[in-house]
């Protein structure tokens, strides 16, 4: 095995041409490219060895985070179903490719164009570098404990493990978060940025997180239909409100008068209508 690539290292200048510095190490030889500086001949230059996409021996003073025995997040770039996902580290000429054995086995859960996956490198019998997705203890060490005082706090973070008992991310904030399949709507992929609320903390420190809006937040079929209508009306107002006659309501939306008034309630407190004057407004733009 080439103990050079993916490796960071000191290497000797021996030549150039228009484009490239020649460096030497152990009698391997890279390519430096002049665009990231100026060197000379006989100097001594710290940088990273890797093979490009054309297989040639590249060397970068660049460093990038991710490499042999270090870990850090990469973004998705494609995916190949015979051979799995492949990710950017931060090369100009070269993604690697996370093997598809250590991903799902469902390929819908499989990362996306711009997901992010945490990854070092490692290299193979045959100098192959391949990426290689962090283990639970490189979370666990880069993580702080939590705490119940961040209940229903808002928090985005990335999923880093998919479990049948639930989902696990890492938190912007550097906390571990825990997803179970009650407080989502569907399973997240592998890398994909979620946001979502803390429901409480465990005594472990990590954080139990729910996907799915607040009760205040959720807004009932008839409230949607309520809003709808009133977005699509050319004033943008109705004229009704919660004191407005039962069998009216029942003839204008079919609903009862009491489903009417929740659906107004749950918009009122929302902020996104307002009553005055016998009739009911859009308060704001609505998504």
């Amino acid at each position: 095995m080439n103990e050079l690539l993916a490796n960071v290292f000191t290497a000797m200048v021996i030549d150039e041409n228009e484009k490239n510095y020649f460096v030497q190490k152990n009698g391997q030889t890279f390519r430096l490219s002049k665009e990231e500086g100026e060197h000379t001949i006989g100097e001594a230059v710290e940088g990273f060895g890797y093979q490009n996409q054309k297989q040639e021996n590249r060397f970068t003073t660049v460093i990038p985070k991710s490499r042999i025995g270090h870990y850090a997040f990469g973004t998705v770039t494609s995916s190949r179903k015979d051979l799995g996902v492949f990710v950017d580290i931060g090369l100009p000429d070269k993604d690697f490719v996370v093997s598809l054995d250590e991903l799902p086995t469902m390929t819908e859960l499989w990362p996306k164009k711009g997901d992010q996956l945490m990854i070092a490198l490692r290299v193979d019998a045959k100098d192959r570098i391949w990426g290689s997705l962090a283990e639970e203890r490189i979370f666990k060490s880069l993580s702080k404990h939590g705490s119940e005082e961040l209940k229903n706090k808002n928090i985005s973070g990335t999923a880093y493990r998919l479990k049948l008992t639930g989902t696990y991310l890492l938190t912007d904030d550097f906390y571990i978060g825990f997803i179970h399949p009650s407080e989502r709507f569907r399973e997240p992929r592998l890398g994909e940025k979620l946001e979502g609320r803390v429901v409480g903390a465990r005594p472990d420190g990590v954080l139990n997180i729910s996907l799915k809006p607040r009760a205040h937040e959720t807004i009932s079929d008839d409230a949607q239909m309520i809003l709808t209508i009133l977005e699509r009306s050319a004033d943008q107002q109705i004229a009704f409100t919660d004191k407005s006659d039962p069998e009216e309501i029942l003839r204008a939306f079919g609903i009862s008068k009491g489903a009417f008034k929740r659906a107004l309630g749950n918009l009122l407190k929302q902020g996104l209508i307002k009553q005055e004057d016998g009739v009911t407004k859009l308060a704001k733009k609505s998504n």
